[in-house]
């Protein structure tokens, strides 16, 4: 094998798989890369055995091979060269991979390719397109809430439904929960509904940007590939029923708050650091047309309340929550101002962005209230 690539190409081709390298995996050969040489296109794949990620560019070669070589040693390799074409060239003999630079020669080890994992097999597969802003936007909104709970695996991914004219993602760890929906074009009479791990949703959302046209999902019973540009992310879905999300958001919310979303969350971080640290518990008072923000950490005497003017319709409470769960949901909400739909100080308030772009996407967030302190 011999190939000739920009240093800065290399590392930017590789880059993206670095977040599946796994430490001191149970079958070490996954913590190379398989590099495979055909002729001018250079195909890069790395796994864990759950997700799988391919990426390619153009090269220099007439060579039609392929090695494993270590994803670490190989990535601060070329982190350290400066813009330059540099030369790779295996010796079979002591399966080395001879990189040549010009600062200098340079030698890593590598493993014969036969040893690496299969690239997963889609069978029996349906596919749609989706345009890069929509599925982007979906996934910052939902990822941040769903659980890291191993013994409820289900609530550890993304659930997704496709429709003929409408993808939805949910996510949820029982104290927050989030539903997204956007127009799409799919196929008539199209519909599907699966359970995606965050791991290739987070790979995902690092590497596209709004600007990608359109990625394509295509899918069967227990796997998924997502293709767009050079790259494909292949991951195996997760088995089982959803909880039934529906059940969990009030129906009736007759008392509505309309606040600046970012007056509120400034005041969130600032209160946030008197609450206990173990409950992160922040107080919501609302009188009239202002509502007091409030924390104490008992334990310390520590105490900060603030008073914010909002419009309000409803009747007055005091209601609580994890101040951390709150400060996330604002974070993940871009529009300007946002409704805060209340029942009882018992039940989850639901936050909504203040907008008018509701028959194109939809974006409801829930959080389920504390027990507040009586003191």
């Amino acid at each position: 094998m011999k190939f000739i690539i920009s240093s800065e190409n290399f590392l930017k081709t590789i880059q993206p798989l670095m977040g599946v390298i796994v430490n001191n995996p149970a079958l070490p050969i996954i913590e190379n890369l398989l590099i495979e040489v055909d002729h001018n296109i250079l195909n890069v794949k790395a796994t864990d055995l759950e997700t799988t990620i391919i990426n390619q560019t153009k090269i220099q070669s007439e060579s039609n091979a392929s090695i494993a070589v270590n994803a670490k040693l190989l990535a601060e390799t070329l982190r350290t060269f400066p813009e330059q074409p540099l030369t790779f060239k295996t010796n079979t003999e002591n399966k080395t991979l001879e990189i040549i630079s010009d600062q200098g020669n340079y030698n890593i080890s590598y493993i014969d390719s036969d040893e690496f994992p299969n690239t997963p097999e889609i069978a029996e597969s349906q596919s749609i397109s989706i345009s890069g802003s929509t599925l982007s936007k979906g996934i910052q909104n939902t990822l941040f809430a769903a659980g890291n709970d191993e013994l409820r695996p289900v609530m550890s991914g993304v659930y997704m439904e496709i429709n003929t004219n409408t993808i939805l993602m949910v996510s949820t760890d029982a104290h927050k929960l989030v539903k997204y929906e956007n127009n799409v074009e799919t196929n008539p009479n199209h519909s599907a509904s699966f359970i995606c791990p965050k791991k290739p949703l987070q790979l995902l959302k690092n590497t596209i940007s709004e600007d990608n046209n359109n990625i394509k999902i295509e899918y069967n019973k227990t796997n998924l590939i997502f293709s767009f540009e050079n790259m494909q992310i292949y991951c195996r879905l997760i088995d089982g029923n959803y909880p039934n999300y529906q059940a969990v958001i009030p129906k009736e919310n007759p008392n509505i708050l309309n606040i600046e979303r970012d007056k509120l969350l400034s005041s969130l971080k600032r209160i946030s650091i008197f609450s206990s640290k173990s409950t992160h518990q922040i107080k919501l008072k609302i009188n009239g047309n202002s509502i007091d923000v409030s924390a104490e950490d008992i334990d310390f005497s520590n105490k900060g309340n603030e008073t914010i003017k909002v419009d309000y319709d409803g009747q007055d409470m005091e209601i609580g929550f994890n101040g951390k769960f709150l400060i996330e949901i604002l974070n993940t909400l871009q529009s300007e101002k946002i409704n805060i739909h209340f029942s009882t100080p018992s039940k989850a308030a639901i936050i909504m962005p203040d907008i008018e772009n509701e028959k194109i996407e939809k974006v409801l967030m829930l959080v389920m209230p504390v027990m507040l302190n009586q003191n």
